[in-house]
């Protein structure tokens, strides 16, 4: 009797555990894939590829972000790279012309680019249509011609030299370092979206006039989500700054915001972890067409045009009706089996 009561809260235990995971949304394969990532570094020796993968996971922790806001509150940040490269610039500042601690310049970068989002969401997501993109792109083109013009500062076109973290080098420690930072902010958004202000962004991304009709102050939670994605641009920008070494205003071109929409809409809109397995695949091919960068925002944009003509639930949707199919597939053959069995 003792052992049957052990085992039933073994087994109420591990599915309150399973329960807490899928809610975290670390589902069975998306553990893998960040377990994979976890011990590629251990079989990976060539700097070259560590650095790949380095830019591959940073541009997929962008797309969780940029998704986090594009896909939940059908609101684009055409200004994105511009929040990135204010938490860079702040955090790079911070250190070297205060010295302090590059930990404490990553808060720097986080808070800054937070509070600049707040204040840009409190004056143009009141608003519908084009007005919020349109504001976030000029405070993009701002934060770019401030960065340029005060040499003295910032350096301009020159470049800032940023000292590394902890003073190395080596690659390997940046990928453990954005791998925590990624998974974090996977978890978090993710937690976010499975609550009830998630189920708010929902209601307003779908139907604004719905969602107001039903009590949810649309203006309230569309400034949160877009100071949350906008801290989350200053944090990966300050990572950015110490582990690239050097800043130039060029980071916050409006380009850049376009590969982050193109890797988030071909992950598929409205996901999370779909821009972080895109930017996986695009990036690499990508960097093997070097001959070809002069066009690669065409290159992205026909890639974009294609899934949205053919495939709008990009990457994430087909993910996931493979996934279907297979269960599908795993239930018939069972039910195929018990019928074999009943007439036998």
């Amino acid at each position: 009797m003792q052992k049957t009561y052990e085992n039933t809260s073994a087994i109420g235990l591990g599915t309150r555990f399973a329960g807490r995971l899928r809610s975290m949304g670390l589902s069975i394969p998306i553990l893998a894939f960040f377990v994979i990532l976890a011990v590629l570094p251990q079989f990976i020796k060539d700097e070259y590829i560590l650095r790949l993968l380095v830019i591959s996971l940073f541009f997929g922790a962008q797309a969780m972000a940029f998704n986090f806001t594009t896909g939940f509150i059908n609101v684009v940040n055409f200004g994105f790279a511009g929040f990135v490269g204010l938490g860079a610039y702040t955090s790079a500042l911070l250190v070297i012309e205060l010295g302090v601690s590059p930990w404490l310049g990553f808060v720097g970068g986080t808070v800054a680019a937070g509070i600049l989002g707040f204040l840009t969401g409190l004056l143009t997501l009141r608003l519908r249509g084009i007005y919020a993109a349109c504001m976030a792109w000029f405070v993009q083109i701002a934060l770019m011609g401030l960065a340029t013009v005060n040499v003295n500062l910032t350096r301009g076109a020159l470049g800032l030299v940023v000292p590394p973290l902890g003073g190395t080098l080596h690659t390997a420690p940046y990928f453990y370092l954005l791998l925590l930072m990624s998974i974090g902010i996977y978890v978090v958004t993710t937690m976010i979206v499975n609550s009830n202000m998630g189920l708010a962004f929902r209601a307003i991304g779908q139907n604004l006039l719905a969602a107001r009709t039903s009590g949810v102050n649309p203006t309230r939670y569309k400034v949160i989500n877009w100071t949350i994605a906008c801290a989350i641009a200053g944090l990966l920008g300050s990572f950015y700054a110490h582990f690239i070494g050097i800043l130039t205003p060029d980071m916050m071109h409006f380009k850049h915001t376009v590969e982050v929409l193109a890797i988030a809409y071909i992950g598929g809109r409205g996901t999370l972890w779909g821009g972080l397995i895109a930017s996986f695949l695009m990036t690499p091919v990508f960097e093997y067409l070097k001959p070809l960068m002069a066009v690669r925002l065409i290159i992205y944009g026909f890639f974009l045009i294609l899934v949205m003509m053919f495939y709008p639930q990009g990457l994430s949707g087909l993910f996931q009706m493979i996934g279907e199919w297979i269960k599908g597939r795993r239930e018939k053959g069972t039910a195929g089996k018990a019928e074999s069995s009943m007439e036998g």
